[in-house]
């Protein structure tokens, strides 16, 4: 099955964090909190762990996503994962999964796939491609 719905970061946090051992790198490496609220046939809230090399303009970040809601009316929670890179303007290398087992409730059992978009207005969307095993 596929389904859509929108979103909102209501939370960005950086996390101080120090690797070790220290490796300086030509982007700076950061983690971050998110905390999202979903809109439409995917509803509900999560909360990232969100990880990046980024300079404000070119990078790639990779996220895991523990999200309580509801997908297509059915009541849960699962976690998902995804990454991209930027050249600034653009989106390349998207993934996104379902973490297969992390499904609660309705959703008990979930995975697939799916993607991220973002409109020109900043409008942004998720996707899922999903089976309930």
């Amino acid at each position: 099955m596929q389904t859509t719905g929108t979103f909102e970061v209501t939370l960005f946090e950086a996390v101080d964090v120090t690797l070790t051992p220290s490796v300086e790198t030509a982007l700076p490496i950061g983690v971050a909190r998110l905390t999202k609220t979903f809109a439409g046939a995917v509803s509900g809230r999560s909360a990232t762990l969100f990880t990046s090399a980024f300079d404000g303009t070119l990078g790639s970040y990779v996220a895991m996503e523990a999200f309580e809601g509801s997908v297509d009316g059915r009541s849960g929670t699962f976690a998902f994962l995804h990454s991209a890179s930027t050249g600034g303007s653009d989106r390349a290398d998207e993934y996104l999964r379902i973490v297969e087992g992390s499904g609660t409730g309705d959703l008990a059992g979930i995975r697939g796939g799916g993607s991220l978009s973002i409109d020109g207005d900043g409008t942004h969307h998720v996707t899922f491609d999903y089976d309930l095993g």
